[in-house]
C-alpha cells in the first residue's frame, strides 16, 4: 500500500513537471500563440473554479450557484491593488487579498445559508452572487461601475497560472483525503447519519464553503491579471452555470473529472469559434449528448490513479492468458 502511494505521488510529480516543461517549450517556440495562450489561461482558471466548486457540491453535497460572486471579489480586489502597485509583489499581494476577501465573505454567507438544503440553498447562493455583482456595479468611485476596470497590469503568465492551478488541485486533493474531507463526504452521503456519529455538519459545510470561496477568489484574481479588463457582467449567473457544467460533466466527487472536463470544454469552445453563429447551439447539443449517454459524468466519482492503470494491465494480461 505504501509503495502504491509513493508511486502515485512520484507519477503526479513527474506528470506536473512534464506538463509544465512541454507547454513552456511550446510557448517558447511560438507553437502556442497568443490566442492559444488565452485559451490555456481560461482552462487553468476554469480548473481552479471547477475543483473548488466540486469540493462544495461534489464532495460536501451542497448545491451552490454563487461561485461567480466569489470570483468577482477576487478579481476586483486584485485589480484594484495591482493598479496601484503594478509590480510582482503587488500582484502576489492582490491574489492573496482577493482570495482572503472571498473566503471571509464565503464564511459570513455560509453560516446562515448552509443551514438550508437543496434548491433553497441554490437560490440563496444565487441571490448572494447577484448582490455582490450589484454592489460592484454601483460602486462607481471604486470599481468604475458598469464600465469596469481597464488596463489592469498583466502578470498572470503561464508560470503563475500553472503554480496556482497545481497548488489548488494538490491542496484540495489533500484536504479531501484528510479527516475533514472524509467528514464532508459522510455529510454528502447521509447528513443525519453523520450527525448521529458526532460530526458537526454545519461546521464542516461552512469550512468547505469557505475553502471553495478562497480558491474562487484566486481564479478571479488570475482572470483580472490575465485579460486586463473586468466588469460586473462577466461575473453574472451564466458564469456560475458554466462552472457547474464543468463539475457535472467531469463527475460530482471527482477532481480528475473536473480537470478533464475543463480541458475538454476549453478545446471544444476554441474549435467552435469558427461557427460563431451556431456556437452555443453546438455546445449545448454536445453537452446534452454527453449527459444522455454518461449521466454520471466522464469520471463519475473516480480519480485517475496508478491503481486504475494496474487494474487495466492485469485485466489485459488475464485476457491474453485466456487466449
Amino acid at each position: 500500500m505504501k509503495k502504491l502511494v509513493r508511486s502515485n505521488l512520484a507519477i503526479k510529480l513527474v506528470s506536473l513537471i512534464l506538463t509544465f516543461a512541454i507547454i513552456q517549450l511550446l510557448i517558447y517556440f511560438d507553437i502556442i500563440n497568443d490566442y492559444l495562450q488565452a485559451t490555456l489561461a481560461t482552462i487553468c482558471i476554469n480548473i481552479i473554479l471547477a475543483v473548488s466548486l466540486n469540493l462544495i457540491t461534489g464532495f460536501t453535497g451542497q448545491f451552490s450557484l454563487g461561485h461567480a460572486g466569489f470570483m468577482s471579489i477576487g478579481a476586483y480586489a486584485c485589480a484594484l491593488i495591482t493598479l496601484r502597485i503594478p509590480t510582482i509583489p503587488g500582484f502576489i499581494l492582490g491574489v492573496f487579498a482577493g482570495a482572503v476577501a472571498a473566503a471571509l465573505i464565503g464564511g459570513l454567507v455560509g453560516l446562515p445559508t448552509l443551514r438550508l438544503r437543496g434548491d433553497y440553498l441554490a437560490i440563496a447562493t444565487l441571490g448572494m452572487s447577484e448582490i455582490i455583482r450589484i454592489v460592484f456595479l454601483n460602486l462607481d468611485n471604486i470599481t468604475n461601475g458598469a464600465a469596469g476596470l481597464q488596463d489592469i497590469p498583466q502578470f498572470a503568465n503561464w508560470k503563475w497560472l500553472f503554480i496556482y492551478t497545481a497548488g489548488t488541485v494538490l491542496i484540495i486533493s489533500n484536504y479531501i483525503r484528510s479527516s475533514h474531507g472524509r467528514a464532508c463526504i459522510s455529510i454528502r452521503e447521509d447528513e443525519i447519519a453523520a450527525e448521529a456519529m458526532g460530526i458537526n455538519s454545519t461546521k464542516y459545510k461552512v469550512i468547505a464553503f469557505t475553502i471553495g470561496a478562497f480558491f474562487a477568489g484566486i481564479a478571479g484574481a488570475l482572470y483580472a491579471t490575465t485579460f486586463n479588463f473586468i466588469d460586473p457582467k462577466i461575473f453574472g449567473f451564466s458564469k456560475s452555470i458554466d462552472v457547474l457544467v464543468i463539475v457535472v460533466l467531469g463527475g460530482l466527487g471527482s477532481i480528475s473529472g473536473s480537470i478533464i472536463a475543463a480541458v475538454l470544454l476549453g478545446v471544444v469552445t476554441t474549435y467552435l469559434q469558427s461557427f460563431a453563429n451556431i456556437q452555443m447551439i453546438l455546445y449545448s447539443v454536445l453537452l446534452i449528448i454527453i449527459m444522455i449517454f454518461r449521466p454520471q459524468g466522464l469520471m463519475g466519482s473516480k480519480e485517475v490513479s496508478l491503481s486504475i492503470f494496474s487494474k487495466l494491465g492485469n485485466s489485459f494480461k488475464s485476457k491474453k492468458g485466456r487466449v
